[in-house]
């Protein structure tokens, strides 16, 4: 069978010519089969897991759509759930766009609105937003969208588990009805089938992997560890070794983001920087941007950022406490083996965190292979309040899984 390439998709010269500049060759699956649908105008529901090339998939089409400056209004728009991720679907459209006239703006909160406002004013083709930043500015008047034909969600899921639908809908509401729909979303819950159906009129769905997979070229680790001490022990092993040259780890909460963070700048494993919600935008941005050009060895990280950072050659990612929101497992270790590269992820769980890791097993419908410590890292005693503190842990997650439960913390009546 032929191989397709992207002069199959019937692309102009000038994006095929910015696509052979960035070094791509063959289209992924993803694109593959969702370029010619969407050039068609149909409307799509894709399902990609990250690192699968979904971002060009739509993009292109668009591209080739808008083809060049028209006016002053724009006529696609892009809805992404974070400040990162827009700013970097808006970097990847104007890499495509390099040979053309089109116009690309980002749109994000965290920032005052004037500069945003004043690009509109010139003239912009290509829209891409937060829609908190969208509804806001079109509510002062400045994003005409009577032009707007083309709207894309993407990463549909992480917006609803942000608390963006309200929001959404409106933008549903004040841009015109007659367009093009495209959702794109890592996994498909529930709800986001039933946006779908609210939204998308007999949408072709294109789904590359089973929803919640990870992708094939990561090797999965998971190491059971006694205590915090103990992990921060490991850390430093893995850090040590130099074939760790990109790392992300991620942590559950920002306070331990910034011990991390500090840990590891303390012992001269960096260079390092830490981002979270409690960062600025400018400090998280410069961040990522210090990580994609190699500045950096390690990003620390919350799941604010377990998406939208497209970087590849990340060696490992590190996963220093398991996620609670499961579907963010996927999330995370998409950041490695990304654009058919090979990369490892590794999981440190306490006895606390293996209730989290049998119900990402579940999603994922496999197990995560268990490895041993190695025996040059040292193991920890475990500190009386953190076992206590464990201890409650197992006795919430045995309670959530039989209401009748009592465990050794159990609230007692009456009198003690």
């Amino acid at each position: 069978m032929k191989e397709v390439s992207f002069t199959d998709f019937k692309l102009n010269r000038q994006l095929l010519t910015a696509i052979a500049g960035m070094g791509y060759e063959q289209p992924t699956e993803i694109q593959r089969k969702s370029i010619p649908v969407i050039s068609a105008g149909q409307h799509v529901i894709g399902i990609a897991q990250t690192g699968t090339g979904k971002t060009a998939a739509y993009l292109l089409p668009i591209l080739m759509n808008v083809k060049f400056a028209a006016g002053k209004d724009p006529r696609a728009l892009i809805l992404a759930p974070t400040k990162e991720l827009v700013v970097q679907i808006a970097e990847h459209a104007a890499q495509l766009a390099v040979h053309t006239d089109l116009r690309i703006l980002a749109i994000y909160g965290g920032i005052g609105p004037k500069t945003q406002v004043e690009t509109l004013q010139r003239g912009v083709d290509i829209l891409v937003a937060t829609p908190g930043r969208f509804m806001e500015l079109y509510l002062k008047g400045e994003v005409p969208v009577k032009q707007i034909k083309i709207l894309v969600l993407d990463e549909a899921d992480r917006m609803m588990d942000m608390g963006f639908m309200p929001q959404v809908r409106k933008i549903f509401e004040v841009i015109p009805h007659k367009r093009q729909n495209l959702l794109f979303s890592a996994t498909f819950p529930e709800k986001v089938e039933c946006l779908a159906a609210e939204f998308l009129t007999f949408p072709v769905r294109i789904e590359v992997t089973p929803p919640a997979t990870p992708a094939s070229q990561v090797a999965q680790e998971l190491y059971l560890l006694p205590n915090l001490k103990t992990k921060i022990n490991f850390l430093e092993y893995l850090l040590s070794d130099p074939e760790c040259t990109r790392v992300m780890l991620f942590t559950r909460t920002k306070e331990a983001a910034d011990n991390v963070y500090k840990f590891i700048e303390r012992k001269n494993l960096g260079p390092v920087r830490v981002i979270h919600s409690n960062k600025g935008q400018n400090s998280r941005i410069n961040a990522v941007n210090e990580f994609k050009s190699g500045k950096l060895r390690v990003l620390v990280s919350t799941d604010v950022t377990s998406r939208g950072i497209d970087v590849t050659r990340v060696s490992h990612v590190i996963n220093f406490d398991v996620p609670v929101v499961y579907e963010d497992y996927v999330h995370r270790i998409g950041r490695t083996g990304r654009a058919f590269q090979t990369g490892k992820a590794i999981t440190m769980a306490t006895e606390a965190e293996v209730y989290h890791v049998r119900k990402i097993e579940a999603i994922i419908r496999e197990s995560i292979p268990k490895k041993k410590l190695p025996a040059s890292v040292e193991l920890a005693e475990t500190p009386k309040e953190e076992k206590l503190e464990m201890a409650r842990e197992i006795d919430r997650q045995k309670k959530k899984e039989d209401p009748l439960f009592k465990g050794a913390f159990h609230e007692r009546k009456g009198k003690f």
